[in-house]
């Protein structure tokens, strides 16, 4: 798994006009080949009237999977621009498709270059960026009596927190780099004299919110 990945925050669409042609960017994360091809064909029945809805996509950890589309376009003049503002992000399961209503007004290979990925730009800005950082969830187990102690020192330390349930005892569920396990339980040790007991509880995915930006 990797240690982090981009990807898009939220579903988006956005709209551009250049020289009269509407291009609306549609924005969605796929985890895989056949989530993508649904989005697509889903964009392509909502605007059937459209003369273009061109399409591209990165899947996979290492972007094993990437198409592009230009649904009509001259070849080489939407799908893969599209696919390189996407490529530039670094973004990882994403697809998008860009819809042309055209305007009447031709815009030549390089406007329709410059059209395509300056609609999928602003799709993504519409978006929002999220980098995907995987952690272990280590579950803390403690009296009572060390709660306000240790919830002080966790969030003074920056770590996350993901839950805290007040059973028999506390169990905090916190988000800890992979990296940084071992330095973690001897720390969570030696604030409680060996009191607490520190449990691995899986790894998952902490999303943070980057913006529009991310690099």
């Amino acid at each position: 798994m990797l240690s982090s990945y981009y990807t898009v925050k939220r579903p988006a669409r956005h709209t551009i006009v250049i020289q009269k042609s509407r291009f609306i960017a549609a924005v969605t994360r796929a985890e895989n080949e056949q989530d993508a091809q649904s989005f697509i064909n889903e964009i392509k029945k909502e605007n059937h009237g459209a003369n273009h809805n061109c399409s591209a996509y990165m899947i996979g950890e290492q972007d094993h999977i990437q198409k592009a589309n230009d649904d009509g376009e001259p070849s080489g003049t939407a799908g893969v621009p599209m696919l390189e503002v996407l490529k530039k992000r670094s973004l990882k399961d994403t697809v998008v498709v860009v819809t042309r209503y055209f305007g009447g007004i031709k815009l030549g290979a390089g406007g329709l270059i410059r059209a395509y990925g300056s609609a999928v730009t602003e799709g993504l800005n519409a978006a929002g960026i999220v980098r995907c950082d995987l952690m272990e969830m280590m579950k803390v187990t403690i009296d009572y009596t060390w709660l306000g102690k240790i919830e002080n020192e966790l969030r003074t330390a920056a770590y996350e927190i993901k839950n805290i349930d007040y059973l028999g005892k506390v169990e905090m569920t916190v988000y800890v780099p992979e990296a940084q396990k071992r330095t973690f339980t001897e720390w969570i040790t030696n604030l409680t004299g060996g009191q607490g007991q520190i449990e691995e509880n899986g790894t998952t995915y902490l999303e943070r919110d980057i913006g529009t930006n991310n690099g």
